[in-house]
């Protein structure tokens, strides 16, 4: 699980990027975001990169699912929106 607070999008794919690329592919994150940009930003980041957007989570704070997915594509470790250049 991955507690966001109120932190802005941004610097949630930040995080989960980094939480991400520690885990092993088929591991599901809970990302705990407030930021009413995450129902938006977050399925588009996991179509980028190839993760699994698994949608809202029920509970009592808005929490998102995202799966680990094998061969996931890399992005820039700065800006997570955007692809890696080699």
């Amino acid at each position: 699980m991955l507690d966001g607070g109120d932190r802005r999008c941004v610097v949630l794919l930040i995080e989960l990027r980094r939480l991400i690329a520690t885990l092993p592919p088929g591991a599901v994150v809970h990302l705990i975001a407030m930021d009413p940009a995450a129902p938006l930003d977050l399925p588009a980041w996991c179509h980028l990169t190839g993760h699994t957007y698994l949608g809202p989570v029920p509970g009592d704070r808005p929490t998102y699912g995202v799966e680990v997915a094998a061969g996931a594509r890399p992005t820039d470790a700065d800006r997570p929106w955007r692809p890696a250049t080699a």
